[in-house]
This record gives C-alpha cells, structure tokens and sequence, in this order.
C-alpha cells in the first residue's frame, strides 16, 4: 500500500487508508501488508497484525519513491498495489510493473474532479485495474476526463465505527472550558485552509448575528486549524460575534465523540467535500446533522435518509435549515448501519477480489 498518510496522520483520508487497512488484516486471503507512507505526523502508534510499516519513507518524496522501489524490488512477492491517492499514481504504476501486481488507486474527491494536474498522475491512473471512489459524485466528475469502461469504478464509502461513539451527555470539562453552560450550539469541523474555504467557516460565521435574533442563546463551535483560522477569527471580531463564535483548535482523535457533543446539531455546507466523513461520525453521536447540495454531502446522507442538505451560497436558505436542525430531536438513524465497518470490510474484500479474479 502506497498512502498520504494512515496511522499517525489526521483527518478524512487517513482514516479510510486505516480502514482499508484494517479490512485487509481482517481479509484470510491476504498474507501480509506493507505500507509505505509518504507521511507520519506522530510516530507513536502500533503497527496491527500482518502489517509491515515503512516509517522510513515518510521522510521526504524522493524518500517516499526510493522506499516504494525497493519494496517492489526486494520486499516479496507482492499480488496487488493499492495506492490510496491519485497524486501517487505514477510511483503505484512503476511499482505494480516491477511486481507484475494488480494496481488499484482510491480516490477521495476533488484530487480527481478535474484532470490533475500532473500528466503522469491521469496517464498512471488510466491504466489502473480499478479505481475505489469515495462516493458516486466523485466517480461521475472523474469521469468528465477519464472516460471510458476501463478502468471499472467501484464506489467504497467511508465507515464509522459506531461503538466508538453514541449517545451521551455533554461532557462537562468541556462545557466549561468553552462557556457553553446554558448554551445551544452548532458545530463544523474541517480544515481550515486558506487555499480552500470550502468547509462553510465563512457561510455560518457570516449568518451568526442573524440566527442570534431568533436563537439567542446559539453558539457556533469552528472545530479544527489551519493557516486560514486568523483570517476566520478576525471575520468574527468583525462582524461582532466573536462573543458566539468559538475556535477549539485541532481535536483529539480519542476526543472526537466528546466534542461532537457539545452541539445541538452539526452544520456542514461545504463546497469541495468527497464524501464528508464527519457527517457520519456526527450522526453516530446521535447528532442532527445538515449537509450541502453542491458536493458529495449530501451522498453519504443518502439523500435525505440520514439529514437534509442545503444549497450553501443560499443565506436565507442555509440559516432556515440551521434553526430547524438545532430543533430536530436527537438520535442515532437506523439507516446509519450502512456505514459500518463490517459493510466497509465486505465492500473491500469484493472489490479486491473482483480484481484479482479479472
């Protein structure tokens, strides 16, 4: 396996590369996996059963590709190459030559809506034996310049572990440490970064004095960090609400359930989003939760199933949808056993095996 990033890494992709993992040790079928990443942002994790991990790589991209040429030459006998992003098609290609492996590349959402920017990475990609896709958006954008029966597209979404999370109480360190006592709240996590500004930071912040005319109690947690957070800070001192608008900062993995608490409903109106792993993770916290039109959202709400989503550049139409969320009763859908990681392991084990069968 050939990832951005899985154990040790943070956010959305790196905990479906984790996934896939896991769906493979948990496959009887396969005999070993080794992963090479081409990055680890905190090395203090364990390596699972089956696993051989190349911490060696994630020192740097010409590390990365070194590593990646000499597991294909020396590491074994490899079947299959999964390389979990289309920006390391190319070196996924190479590697599944000097194997005489299978390849299949995962894609995530917007690395693959239009033609990437690197030639190589479209070239490497065309000629992969499958493309695993996030969701079916993500598999009809890729599809406006990678036309064609081959490769197959099989669409894998993302998994929550739903043990991990669940109904519970708000957690009151937390409730304290933010002034949320007495308090109702909404919630967004994503990265905020300054070359994007896609997650819905803006959309909300800029609603915030409005939705307190009828909801004045409401506070609008902006979960997570990035380059883009001094920008979105000085938006709500601006605007004069930065009295109902808090930055927690990145949040702990393990931490995760606990914060989603915190909120009455969880708002997402995102632009760029593939999938929105969050959502779920939200929904399995028993969270309202609301989506967006104009990306994957409202997918992996199943259409209306799991929430409802919202045309984010609609001011009128995004603060209605907010003040009926906070008001949804709590719970967690039925209809959200789609997304559990059992699902997520026979999604994987019939789409490899599909491929070594062709």
């Amino acid at each position: 396996m050939l990832v951005t990033d899985a154990h040790g890494g943070f956010g959305g992709i790196a905990q479906y590369n984790r996934d896939v993992i896991e769906a493979f040790v948990a496959d009887a079928r396969v005999d070993e996996i080794v992963v090479v990443p081409r990055g680890i942002e905190d090395m203090s994790f364990d390596v699972p059963l089956k696993v051989r991990y190349e911490r060696a790589a994630a020192g740097g991209l010409l590390v990365f590709i070194w590593r990646s040429l000499i597991q294909a030459c020396f590491g074994g006998k490899f079947d299959l190459v999964f390389c979990a992003h289309s920006n390391l098609a190319f070196v996924a290609l190479v590697v599944r030559w000097i194997a005489r492996a299978r390849l299949v590349v995962s894609v995530h959402g917007t690395d693959v809506w239009t033609r990437p920017r690197s030639r190589l990475a479209g070239w490497s990609m065309k000629r992969a034996d499958m493309i695993l896709s996030v969701s079916a958006f993500t598999v009809e954008r890729m599809r406006s310049w990678l036309p064609g029966p081959r490769p197959a597209a099989l669409v894998v979404p993302n998994a929550v572990r739903l043990e991990a999370f669940g109904v519970a109480d708000r957690d009151p360190d937390l409730v304290a440490h933010y002034g949320l006592e007495g308090k109702r709240g909404i919630m967004t996590l994503g990265r905020m970064a300054a070359d994007e500004r896609a997650k819905g930071f803006d959309e909300i912040i800029a609603l915030m004095p409005r939705l307190r005319e009828t909801c004045p109690d409401l506070v609008y947690l902006c979960a997570g960090d990035g380059d883009d957070r001094p920008r979105l800070e000085a938006k709500a001192r601006d605007l004069g609400c930065e009295d109902c608008v808090v930055f927690t900062g990145r949040i702990p993995e393990l931490r995760k359930a606990d914060y989603y608490r915190l909120a009455d409903a969880y708002i997402h109106p995102s632009r760029f989003e593939g999938f929105g792993i969050v959502l779920i993770e939200a929904l399995a916290c028993g969270m309202p939760v609301l989506g967006s039109t104009a990306d994957a959202t409202s997918e992996a709400l199943r259409n209306g199933e799991l929430g409802p989503a919202v045309d984010p550049q609609d001011p009128e139409a995004l603060a209605q949808a907010i003040l009926a969320a906070i008001d949804r009763p709590k719970g967690v859908p039925a209809g959200l056993a789609h997304y559990g990681v059992d699902k997520f392991q026979s999604r994987i084990a019939a789409a490899i095996g599909q491929v070594m069968a062709a």
